[in-house]
């Protein structure tokens, strides 16, 4: 699962292009984590796949779980969901879901990779942030790993749910790691919230 780090540089390099073509991108916050971690953020629209992707070092490399029901029933997104964003098929329904979770993802948080994770479990339509499913922070526990939370704004309006694609400023807002053996999904939501609404500084150009 290590793999050659090449493609997590080309797909981070490839979607900064296209995040300053759709309006430009700036982050807030700084990535203080090494080794593997779980990524938390809210969930408005499929450009915060792409945001994120440009704004994480691709170091990181980073993997999204993401729900095999339509990330994989088609081969154009199968494609987009393989080559482009590096998505990890996970069943979003069922007895064993968090199973599904944690054998797509434990193998990438061993090999010292971010799994980014939404947990609010589907797109919002109304802007507000939902709550939070607890898989996320199970998966950080059962893993050993630190969470972090990180807000996005904007990418709502450059490509809202059933909705058509229209440039716009977006930002990523990066919080500090947490344990997740000391915060609850709640803890998190409450994080991620705080973030996005701008009680981050330091925030910096993405193409500085």
């Amino acid at each position: 699962m290590t793999g050659n780090p090449m493609p997590s540089v080309l797909r981070h390099w490839l979607w900064r292009v296209v995040c300053t073509a759709s309006g430009g991108l700036t982050v807030s916050g700084r990535w203080n984590t090494t080794g593997g971690c779980v990524v938390v953020a809210n969930h408005s629209s499929h450009a915060d796949t792409a945001v994120l992707l440009a704004a994480l070092p691709p170091t990181t490399r980073p993997v999204f779980g993401a729900a095999a029901d339509y990330w994989f029933d088609v081969p154009v997104r199968r494609f987009v969901a393989t080559s482009l964003a590096g998505i990890l098929p996970v069943r979003r329904s069922g007895d064993r879901t968090y199973a599904a979770l944690l054998a797509a993802a434990g193998p990438a948080l061993k090999a010292g990779r971010t799994v980014v994770i939404y947990p609010e479990g589907t797109r919002s339509t109304d802007g507000t942030v939902g709550e939070f499913r607890s898989g996320a922070i199970r998966l950080a526990r059962d893993c050993d790993v630190p969470i972090v939370p990180i807000a996005i704004t904007g990418t709502a309006d450059v490509l809202p749910k059933d909705g058509r694609y229209s440039p716009a400023p977006m930002h990523v807002h990066v919080g500090a790691p947490l344990d997740p053996h000391t915060t609850s999904a709640p803890q998190l939501r409450a994080h991620v919230l705080a973030l996005h609404e701008g009680a981050v500084p330091d925030r910096y150009a993405l193409a500085s």
